[in-house]
């Protein structure tokens, strides 16, 4: 128990340099696919089949490609193509991507859950799509959906140590570039786990309060 104390100490600086990085993925990650899952929901519930379509078929795209192979794509293949991304900014996109499809179905589900005589109600009124969308839905929604997108941040957190395979050195690639030179497999990586909870329990928390109060409702 000395030894892991020890070695705790002299190693937490280094990997202290790759929780930054680990959370900067995860946050860059999080408001893209954010950004992108509002757009394909919004793109489903429009009403218009072509747009609905769309959506739903780069939903199933997405969906069906690993992040890994979306991260080697941008990252090694995209330079073929004439356009090249540093390690951590094809991070943050194929991270972004990736999730913008569970992004958006949770989005959708939250707007569909919206009694649809508010809507009638809204634009009996003169309020458009848009407006409809703006004030009267979207509100509604964002509180049906904070448990699931609380879970997503959970495992965006968690999966931002894919990054590590296109040489971002978050977390879990400085814990094993550390591991690798000293043999201390076990210190380092009981050190990690440990750091990825401390990141991930105050998070846990915090979808549990959500869950609480949705659940009150």
């Amino acid at each position: 128990m000395k030894g892991f104390w020890r070695d705790a100490v002299e190693f937490f600086p280094i990997l202290l340099n790759g929780v930054a990085l680990t959370i900067i993925v995860t946050v860059g990650s999080l408001l893209l696919s954010t950004v992108l899952g509002l757009v394909w929901a919004m793109m489903r519930v429009s009403g218009i089949r072509a747009l609905s379509m769309l959506s739903a078929s780069l939903i199933n795209v997405i969906r069906g490609i690993p992040i890994i192979v979306l991260l080697f794509y941008l990252y090694f293949v995209m330079p073929d193509l004439g356009v090249t991304l540093s390690a951590l900014q094809a991070a943050i996109l194929g991270l972004g991507i990736a999730y913008s499809a569970y992004q958006a179905e949770n989005f959708r589900a939250g707007i569909e859950a919206i009694d649809k005589g508010q809507i009638e109600a809204a634009q009996s009124i003169g309020m458009g799509w848009w407006l409809t969308m703006r004030r009267v839905v979207l509100p509604q929604a964002v509180r049906i959906v904070l448990p699931p997108y609380g879970n997503v941040m959970i495992m965006m957190l968690k999966d931002s140590s894919q990054a590590s395979t296109i040489t971002v050195a978050e977390l879990a690639l400085q814990g094993k570039l550390i591991a690798s030179s000293t043999f201390k497999n076990t210190s380092v990586f009981t050190l990690v786990a440990l750091m990825y909870l401390t990141m991930s329990i105050p998070l846990i928390l915090l979808v549990r309060h959500f869950e609480k109060r949705a659940g009150k409702r």
